[in-house]
């Protein structure tokens, strides 16, 4: 059993109260003594070096400088009012400044005393200055935890500065509160994993993050927490997977049947990759062993993931079941219905598409045709979880770009069937491995990494706004070929009106650009009604139209191998993520295929990287990990979703390492003692009865 120490509401911790206690739960989430002490720094500032203030430059860092105070005067009135305060050294003179906390700051202030002062050196008039920096007394004394060799950086945000808890305000709590608890903290990593990996005691660790004596000392503690923050993610969805696999049982398909073959052999208009049989293959030898089987695929942009889907789906039906593929919009929805029906004849198996825009006299055969096993496979969207679609014997389900449902939403797919459908996860957001174990560990991963054969690489240029007409008059090029062109604008601030505003803004250019009746334009927007998006979304596909005007609605979903150029308007706005999707919409046909990056002169340093990489690269993992590396694993998509990227001190774009060794370790403990009757595992035990992951400290009872 852990303290109850480390549960004491944070009210009570010396230089806290009620105030302070409200605006740091309100602020950043901290309840008590335990998440207090897990509030780690993001950095260190090393307090061993001063400077001289005539050694100082505008080029570096913070800096630390030790002067004597040699007048301070409040100067102005309200909005104007500032403290501004002379000090010197035997090298020069510097001013420094405060706009807030003026009061507080006065009190701390005497003529002629040395002080230790800390920030960033600006220039005004060719005299150093510095803004809010933090001072103290000097002593020749060690403080033991004070002027630190290495000091913590904690975030901290505007409200939690005007309590006084800026970073050397938290500072002051984490000492109160190690001193308070740090001897109630207790082991969670069983022994002979510490002693395997040389990592340090639990509460040694915490105690030297926040206040180490040395750079060593601060490495130590750092990487026995990553590991056992790791350790824990990977032990919750492990198992996880092991209960799954223990309690679910799952429908077993024994049949290679009729459809499923008469489709490989007649049907299928092109060869399969072996990437595409192989994952056949993976999900065949799934679905034989009687418990529910749950495969996440991965696949590049036109890799051939839908065609691997439906192969499966077959397989379902030639065993008796239904099938199900639930996608995120109806564009999308719509989009794989299409294809589906293209590639199957009407007589050969029964397949519907199910959207919230569907007619109620449709949703009603549906319903019917379901119920009574005619329907044997359901496209749609989330709609086919709804409460009044009731299947017969739902025994596959497909769900495209999951990371855009809700966990919640994908079990109520689960519960469509007495017995859980085995469950396949696309994906054409390609995933770094390091992400793929953490947000996916639970799963089993395929792979689809070739293109299917006679599919030309894309070309990617990237002009600037001046370079415009070259873009109009390449173009004009290839829609005098017979090729069609993408248009994308981006979504600014989220706003459907500025969103519209910049659309329209564009096809008013084009219009004038190319004009009726050589050229015809189609629109397509988040606006428009989803009837209107299809038929405008037709008009392209049918080649009525030779240029698609649209916003990100177009992103996934969208299948015209006859268009051959995409042209994103203002690149630098979009994530690498989302850029390589759209770059996806071509490509699609035997033509050579031309994505163009269209940008303002002035880039920042990420969003030159970005472009640079979609000119250089069309590999979608080797984009992945240079976007985790730009973003961190925290704005990727699907975190929202996960509940595991809330990560205190690991780092996904630097402790693979780490990772990859904490979930073999995992693994190994559930194949040694799967049920965790050793003793050294009983506080695993405890970590079960937590959701929650990230740093375990007396949460668990």
């Amino acid at each position: 059993m852990f303290s109850s120490v480390l549960n004491t509401p944070i009210a009570y911790l010396k230089g806290v109260g009620p105030q302070r206690a409200e605006i740091l739960k309100k602020e950043i989430g901290l309840f008590t003594y335990g998440d207090l002490i897990t509030y780690y720094p993001f950095r260190y500032i090393d307090r061993t070096q001063y400077y001289k203030i005539r050694e100082i430059n505008q080029d570096l860092p913070y800096l630390q400088i030790l002067v004597r105070l040699k007048t301070f005067e409040i100067i102005g009135e309200k909005r104007t009012k500032r403290l501004v305060a002379q000090a010197i050294d035997d090298t020069g003179e510097i001013e420094l400044v405060w706009f807030q906390g003026i009061t507080w700051v006065q009190k701390y202030l005497e003529i002629n005393q040395a002080y230790v002062i800390f920030g960033k050196v600006t220039f005004f008039n060719g005299k150093a200055q510095m803004a809010h920096p933090e001072i103290e007394l000097y002593s020749n004394k060690t403080i033991s935890r004070g002027n630190l060799k290495l000091q913590p950086v904690y975030s901290s945000t505007e409200k939690l500065k005007q309590f006084n808890l800026d970073s050397k305000g938290i500072q002051k709590l984490m000492a109160n509160a190690l001193d308070s608890c740090v001897s109630e903290i207790e082991e969670i990593l069983p022994h002979h994993i510490q002693e395997k990996y040389k990592l340090i005691a639990r509460k040694k660790a915490i105690n030297n993050l926040h206040f180490p004596s040395s750079t060593q000392e601060l490495l130590i503690a750092q990487n026995t927490l990553k590991f056992e923050e790791l350790f824990l993610i990977q032990f919750r969805m492990l198992k996880s997977k092991l209960i799954r696999t223990q309690k679910f049982k799952g429908n077993i398909f024994e049949n290679v049947g009729e459809k499923f073959t008469y489709f490989y052999e007649n049907l299928l208009p092109f060869k399969l990759t072996n990437a595409q049989k192989r994952v056949i293959k993976e999900i065949r030898q799934d679905t034989q062993k009687g418990i529910q089987m749950n495969r996440l695929v991965q696949g590049d942009v036109g890799s051939g993931k839908t065609v691997v889907a439906l192969m499966t789906m077959l397989l379902a039906v030639d065993n008796g079941f239904q099938a199900c593929l639930m996608a995120p919009t109806e564009i999308l929805a719509t989009q794989h219905y299409h294809s589906l029906k293209g590639l199957l004849s009407d007589d050969f198996v029964s397949i519907a598409l199910l959207t919230g825009s569907s007619k109620k006299k449709d949703r009603k055969i549906i319903a019917d045709e379901l119920e009574n096993g005619k329907l044997s496979i359901l496209i749609g969207t989330h709609a086919l979880i709804e409460d009044p679609v009731k299947f017969k014997n739902l025994g596959f389900a497909v769900i495209d770009e999951q990371h855009r449902f809700g966990v919640e939403q994908r079990a109520k797919l689960w519960r469509k069937n007495i017995v859980p459908p085995h469950i396949l996860v696309m994906t054409a957001t390609p995933i770094p491995r390091t992400l793929a174990m953490t947000l996916y560990g639970d799963l089993d991963v395929s792979l689809i990494d070739e293109l299917p054969a006679g599919r030309k690489p894309i070309e990617t240029r990237h002009l600037y706004e001046n370079q415009r007409l070259r873009m109009f008059g390449f173009m004009k090029q290839e829609i005098a070929k017979g090729r069609q062109v993408y248009i994308v604008y981006p979504l600014i601030q989220e706003s459907a009106k500025l969103d519209l505003k910049n659309l329209m803004d564009g096809v008013d250019t084009m219009s004038r650009e190319f004009p009726l009746p050589d050229y015809r334009i189609s629109i397509v927007h988040g606006q428009l009604k989803a009837a209107e998006k299809e038929f405008e979304m037709q008009r392209f596909v049918k080649g009525e139209t030779q240029i698609m005007v649209a916003t990100t609605v177009i992103e996934v979903g969208v299948n015209v191998p006859n268009a051959s150029v995409m042209i994103i308007e203002n690149a630098e706005r979009f994530g690498l993520s989302q850029l390589h999707q759209l770059r996806g919409r071509v490509g699609r046909g035997a033509e050579q295929s031309y994505c163009i990056l269209m940008s303002g002169e002035k880039l920042s340093k990420d969003g030159r990287v970005r472009l640079d990489t979609m000119v250089k690269t069309n590999d979608g993992f080797e984009i992945a990990e240079i976007d985790l590396q730009l973003r961190g694993p925290g704005n990727i998509e699907g975190k929202q979703q996960s509940g595991l990227m809330e990560l205190k001190i690991a780092d996904l774009t630097v402790d693979q390492n780490i990772l990859a060794e904490a979930r073999k370790t995992v693994i190994q403990i559930f194949e040694e003692d799967p049920d965790l009757q050793n003793p050294e595992h009983s506080v695993l035990q405890k970590v079960l009865l937590k959701s929650e992951t990230g740093i375990m400290l007396n949460k668990i009872s």
